[in-house]
């Protein structure tokens, strides 16, 4: 009995300094280690650029994804649409399998299905520089613009990258499929119909809304150095999209074979018909006109003229 009270007090002990070393003499943050790299001589970096730098910033991001080789752009590709994918089949397990709440309270069910899911599915994008197509009509538009790339090679990244989003998707649906861990749920497939249910021009307008989102989301952490600042500024416009029921072409490449595979009445034709195409021409207005037009237009040298 001594021996294990002499542990405890020890333990105790231990935890209390740790605890008012911490609170005492906390980390240095991030603006301290800034001030002390300039007192040393180096370059402090800032947590977040300044608006005109991180226009710079996704021009230049826009530059490199626009030089990439086909090859290249459609690997990354298939690993981005898996990427989503998987956040679209969290936000079904979780978000779509809360029925109780949806009948209750469909706000909140709403801000869960947001909430958990997409927003991860692009965090794992960005961090690990792959290529999505609805993030690139954003910035390779803004590269073209500033003539740090070719109309040739805008045309290039979008169809590898949409292409490779697709291939990735579809691969992910079916993984998700034979793994049986939706069980019976009716999510996927709810979610799909209305999906490939709706008007053309209402498809597209979601198409517009919801790439306004995640092009901010993408603009936004492109200017963010630390992974907590891109998780920040990934997570409220994802979820948000999200919640407010807008669409995303990417995210539907795997809900919607998903829900076929699952015993949907969708055909292929209706995929893309009544959906893929409309939302799609949705986000690249959404991505390169919504989001980075009045940004080229302030901040570059969008529809100037050259003296």
């Amino acid at each position: 009995m001594v021996a294990v009270r002499l542990f405890f007090a020890g333990l105790l002990a231990t935890s209390s300094y740790a605890f008012t070393t911490a609170v005492v003499h906390p980390p240095p943050t991030f603006a301290a280690r800034n001030a002390a790299l300039r007192m040393s001589g180096g370059d402090a970096v800032p947590d977040l650029k300044p608006p005109a730098a991180l226009y710079e910033g996704a021009v230049a991001a826009g530059a490199a994804k626009a030089a990439g080789s086909w090859e290249k752009i459609f690997k990354l590709g298939i690993v981005s649409g898996c990427h989503i994918g998987f956040g679209a089949y969290l936000a079904l397990t979780v978000g779509g399998a809360c029925p109780a709440i949806a009948s209750a309270n469909p706000g909140l069910q709403k801000i869960i299905l947001g909430a958990f899911g997409l927003p991860f599915g692009l965090i794992m994008t960005l961090v690990t520089g792959g290529e999505l197509f609805t993030g690139n009509t954003a910035l390779v538009t803004a590269a073209v613009a500033e003539g740090k790339a070719t109309k040739q090679d805008l045309a290039k990244n979008w169809i590898a990258s949409y292409a490779g989003n697709f291939v990735g998707s579809l691969l992910l649906a079916y993984l998700a499929f034979k793994s049986g861990t939706l069980g019976d749920a009716p999510a996927a497939v709810a979610v799909a119909t209305a999906k490939c249910s709706l008007p053309f021009d209402v498809a597209f307008v979601r198409g517009i809304l919801c790439n306004w989102l995640v092009c901010m989301a993408v603009y936004m952490a492109s200017g963010c150095t630390s992974l907590v600042g891109k998780m920040t500024a990934v997570w409220f416009p994802i979820s948000a999209f999200v919640a407010l029921g807008l669409d995303h072409s990417v995210a539907n490449m795997f809900m919607i074979p998903l829900a076929i595979l699952r015993g949907a009445e969708i055909t292929v034709k209706d995929m893309f018909v009544k959906n893929l195409i409309p939302v799609t021409l949705g986000n690249i207005v959404g991505g390169a006109f919504f989001v980075m037009a009045p940004f080229g237009t302030t901040f570059g040298k969008w529809f100037k003229k050259e003296e």
